[in-house]
């Protein structure tokens, strides 16, 4: 299991529902296979961590400033060697054929504001682009969630009401070109802590209680991975 501090480093924020992601990931890829990943959205570098510290070279990327945001991160834990930074644009990837895994979280809503879904489409194309065949996206994602989730982002959160969170169904879509794709729901009230001990203690009833009873399409969080 790892160590707690460094999930938080790697996830950020809602860990316990977001590393839902992490634990299927790891499950779900030959890392014997992997020599070369992509992070995209990686502002503060920690899915680049992750790769970094399997061995395996990262490439950490955000549209902006990205080794400002990202590089102490992987100073601290003394990965260096194996993380090399670009900025991005997720919409148009400069490279084909190229990585082995492209990993991201929470980046589809940001690129959707204003209600444009077409550029959100646009960002999975680029990814199969980048990704060698048989290579494998890593996604985890905000989904639109339950009408509580919708009602409260819209009041609560800076951002709720200019993100524009993906359906179940728009993401399945987004994912048509892929050969194949597994992908899971999580979380419903984790969300709605207002400090991360708060998250954590929801995030708990989810996994033994409302993840169980709650439709997917009630769930804010989906992840999984998809094959080129």
């Amino acid at each position: 299991m790892m160590n707690p501090g460094l999930l938080k480093e790697i996830i950020r924020w809602d860990v316990k529902s977001w590393s839902k992601a992490l634990d299927f990931w790891e499950k779900n890829v030959d890392w014997t296979k992997v020599e070369k990943g992509l992070e995209l959205g990686g502002h503060e570098g920690g899915l680049s961590l992750w790769l970094a510290l399997k061995g395996i070279p990262a490439l950490c990327s955000d549209l902006k400033d990205v080794r400002k945001t990202a590089e102490k991160l992987h100073v601290k834990h003394q990965v260096t060697a194996f993380v090399s930074y670009e900025d991005i644009d997720a919409s148009a990837i400069p490279y084909e054929n190229h990585f082995d895994v492209i990993v991201f979280k929470s980046i589809i809503g940001g690129i959707g504001r204003g209600d444009n879904f077409e550029i959100q489409k646009k960002v999975f194309k680029q990814i199969y682009k980048a990704l060698k065949p048989g290579g494998k996206l890593l996604f985890a994602e905000n989904l639109v969630g339950s009408p509580l989730h919708q009602k409260l982002r819209k009041r609560y959160v800076d951002w709720g009401s200019t993100w524009r969170y993906l359906t179940i169904d728009e993401l399945k879509e987004c994912l048509s070109d892929f050969s194949d794709y597994e992908m899971k729901t999580t979380g419903f009230l984790g969300t709605l802590g207002r400090s991360e001990g708060q998250r954590n203690f929801l995030a708990a009833t989810d996994r033994v209680f409302w993840n169980h009873v709650s439709p997917a399409n009630w769930k804010y969080i989906a992840y999984g991975v998809a094959q080129k």
